[in-house]
């Protein structure tokens, strides 16, 4: 999910050592592509150092909970410079952050590594999400002025989430069939984001670097004023949303191993995938519906989702547990979508980049909260009453939110 920007002036190269606008569109998209799935690589791995180190599933929370911190960061101190520093120069910083987690990742992998790796990742995919949609916005303008800037946004959508959904998967079959899953996810990626790199460096630039850096400065946020009861809707429903995806990426393949008795990795991976990938297909194929119709869907969607995730826990049921985590997948992706279109709608031209910050904030610390709040209550209650009681919520939550915002 990405945090769209005012667009800039498109800066022009000579150097013929350039890839074509054309061609720089679908080697961003491939780096987003790779990055955004290398921040999900260690999902059904938690449950292998679990295994490996003997820490408590509280942990694996607060080690997922410390991506979102690193996100939430960088979002509001560092994601938005692009606009001045230039696309293509964060791009690489982002990656070149991604490297050097990856690096963590291969050779400090107890519990201290994985918190500091995790950050790490976190402030480069907050680094990485606004300026990617944006320079692939202005690299497919240049190269194709005629067409509709829809293109565009639905290649980085698809990209980001697809991407989310691809890292489980990929982590997961290498564990399952190859041997060292702790180490080689990380050094196949870690190939990847070098040959990133190199590709990112041909893409043209689309800032011009400013002559005098402009005053530093955080991400402005602003909430609308006379519209604050809708937006806290909005901001509700995609702190709910980004929730389920926190659940789904730091304590589904514990469930699956501690609850249903399952151990294959590749399953573990697989489970993860299908949310994402559910979130990803159900915006594209329910894309010509109205915004409405989008959120009227979504929210059954979501709430039986949670239904029968909890279903499926109490009764140890694999099937149902999967399924719903796919139906609930799907209705965030609408939900997500709904939420954004609603805060947007809200604003003034002007002031649409503050307010999608603040909504994509509050998402992150959706991400991040409610897992760390399981991670503590796991502490103390067995994973099956706290994994109950956390849909009940999100489902309690999801709802007034989304009655809210059709009320509008």
């Amino acid at each position: 999910m990405a945090l769209t920007t005012s667009p800039t002036r498109p800066a022009t190269s000579s150097r013929s050592w350039r890839l074509r606008h054309g061609a720089g569109f679908w080697v961003i998209a491939a780096a987003f592509l790779a990055v955004m799935a290398f921040s999900t690589l260690p999902t059904p791995l938690y449950a292998l150092y679990q295994q490996r180190d003997g820490f408590p599933t509280w942990v694996v929370t607060v080690i997922f909970a410390a991506y979102a911190i690193g996100v939430l960061a960088s979002l509001f101190l560092i994601g938005h410079i692009s606009d001045w520093a230039g696309r293509r120069r964060m791009v690489l910083v982002a990656i070149a952050l991604e490297i050097v987690a990856a690096v963590l990742f291969l050779f400090w992998n107890d519990v201290p590594g994985l918190l500091v790796a995790r950050v790490i990742s976190g402030v480069g995919v907050g680094a990485l999400t606004a300026s990617a949609t944006a320079h692939l916005s202005e690299l497919r303008s240049t190269a194709k002025p005629e067409e509709s800037p829809r293109i565009a946004g639905t290649v980085s959508t698809v990209v980001n989430t697809g991407g989310l959904a691809l890292g489980p998967l990929i982590a997961g079959a290498l564990a399952q069939f190859l041997p060292a899953p702790l180490i080689l996810p990380y050094a196949v990626f870690l190939v990847v984001l070098a040959v990133a790199v190199v590709a990112v460096a041909l893409v043209p630039e689309t800032v011009e670097r400013a002559e005098e850096r402009p005053a530093y400065r955080p991400q402005r946020i602003s909430l609308p004023r006379d519209a604050r009861s809708t937006f806290s809707a909005a901001a509700i429903a995609a702190f709910a949303g980004f929730a389920v995806f926190g659940l789904f990426t730091s304590l589904a393949p514990t469930v699956l191993s501690g609850v249903l008795h399952e151990s294959s990795r590749l399953l573990a991976g697989a489970v993860p995938f299908s949310v994402f990938a559910a979130s990803a297909v159900s915006q594209i194929v329910f894309a010509r519906l109205s915004g409405r119709a989008q959120l009227v869907l979504a929210i059954p969607l979501v709430v039986v989702g949670l239904v029968g995730l909890a279903v499926g826990v109490l009764s140890a049921g694999l099937a149902l547990f999967v399924a719903s985590g796919v139906v609930a997948g799907a209705g965030v992706g609408l939900l997500f979508r709904s939420a954004i279109a609603v805060a947007a709608s809200l604003a003034a031209p002007d002031r649409r980049g503050e307010v999608l910050a603040a909504i994509f904030l509050i998402a992150y610390v959706g991400l991040a909260v409610p897992v760390l709040l399981v991670g503590v209550a796991l502490i103390v209650w067995p994973v099956v009453p706290v994994l109950v009681v956390f849909v009940v919520v999100v489902a309690a939550l999801s709802l007034a939110a989304g009655f809210r915002m059709l009320r509008r």
